[in-house]
């Protein structure tokens, strides 16, 4: 008896200690607020500030790459997109240049400087492609070398020494240039676009759109949407990755209305009303490359630069290189060879 009676003390003690099971709620209780009055100033609100200074310190890196046929305006848009000379042909333009037999990578580095944030911008070009009778497996060369470049950041990662700051040349995004036919994408457009975009962000772009009328535009652009859509080909910004209702609603209105940006690109200045303005001379007046009236290349601008560049590093390292990572350490039982 006298052993049992511990035993009926721990039991009694437990039944004290440990509360009768109740049933969960249906919706999940809100945390108790904590009174935040408070009584002086800590300076919480100084973080941003911590982390502006250093993030201007360290600079930013953004690969962008272009690709599409020759003639398009590939090396011109980029040159307007960021108002600078960024381009290959710019920067290394040959006058004898012929079409390469293949598809070539040309990356082209350069730091943009404006108030006094530094941008290390890579250019990454793409001449050959589309340009050949047989344009067979012409996008293996260019996802061959996304895969490298987070092969290169993979085998930095995991080194024992490694460094503090790992050189990034992942693609960042990918200029997909559409001809302006009018009439529906090339199959070569959709087998690009159906193998690249598991592997990097892709945002389709309706080259030198002033060669259509307003209604033309238009319905191309809701026949590309379709096809895109048939095809199941997921362009940037992806659907599965909007993050909250905000960023859902944004992003669904560029993904039903802008997508894919028609543009203009020029670097050329004409003088508009007394004012000076980027755009392409017609016979009949002046393409405004910057009047929405004109084309969509503002918008592709604001969307690429102001509003969506760090989402676009965020879902490259996120979900393609973490992708391209977990096959790499799987195959490989952990570490790459």
């Amino acid at each position: 008896m006298s052993k049992g009676l511990p035993e009926t003390r721990t039991d009694a003690a437990m039944s004290e200690l440990v509360p009768e099971p109740r049933p969960k709620p249906a919706v999940p209780m809100k945390p108790v607020s904590i009174n935040s009055n408070l009584l002086g100033y800590i300076g919480i609100d100084t973080i941003i500030e911590q982390m502006r200074k250093k993030t201007m310190k360290t600079g930013f890196d953004f690969n962008i790459m272009v690709v599409g046929q020759s003639g398009l305006g590939k090396s011109t848009l980029v040159n307007t997109l960021f108002k600078s000379q960024v381009s290959r042909k710019a920067s290394s333009w040959n006058r004898e240049e012929k079409i390469p037999k293949t598809v070539e990578i040309k990356a082209i580095g350069h730091v943009i400087e404006e108030g006094g944030v530094k941008m290390k911008l890579t250019v990454i070009d793409t001449p050959g492609f589309g340009d050949q009778i047989n344009n067979e497996n012409c996008w293996e060369p260019i996802e061959k070398y996304i895969n490298e470049q987070y092969e290169k950041f993979l085998k930095e990662e995991v080194n024992i020494a490694r460094k503090k700051r790992i050189p990034d040349t992942r693609v960042h995004c990918c200029l997909y240039f559409i001809s302006p036919t009018g009439h529906s994408l090339r199959p070569l457009d959709l087998e690009f676009m159906k193998h690249l975009s598991k592997v990097v962000n892709i945002i389709p772009v309706i080259a030198k759109a002033d060669t259509m009328t307003l209604e033309e535009k238009s319905e191309f652009k809701q026949r590309v949407r379709k096809e895109l859509e048939v095809n199941g080909i997921e362009f940037y910004p992806q659907k599965e990755f909007d993050e909250d209702l905000e960023d859902k609603t944004e992003n669904d209105k560029i993904r039903q209305e802008s997508m894919p940006f028609a543009v203009v690109g020029s670097d050329k200045e004409y003088q508009v009303n007394g004012k000076r303005v980027l755009g392409r001379k017609t016979p009949w007046g002046i393409i405004e490359v910057e009047n929405l009236n004109h084309c969509e290349f503002a918008l592709l601008r604001d969307f690429v630069i102001r509003t969506h560049l760090q989402d676009l590093k965020e879902v490259t390292h996120n979900i393609h290189y973490e992708t391209y990572r977990a096959k790499r350490l799987n195959d490989n039982g952990g570490l790459p060879p």
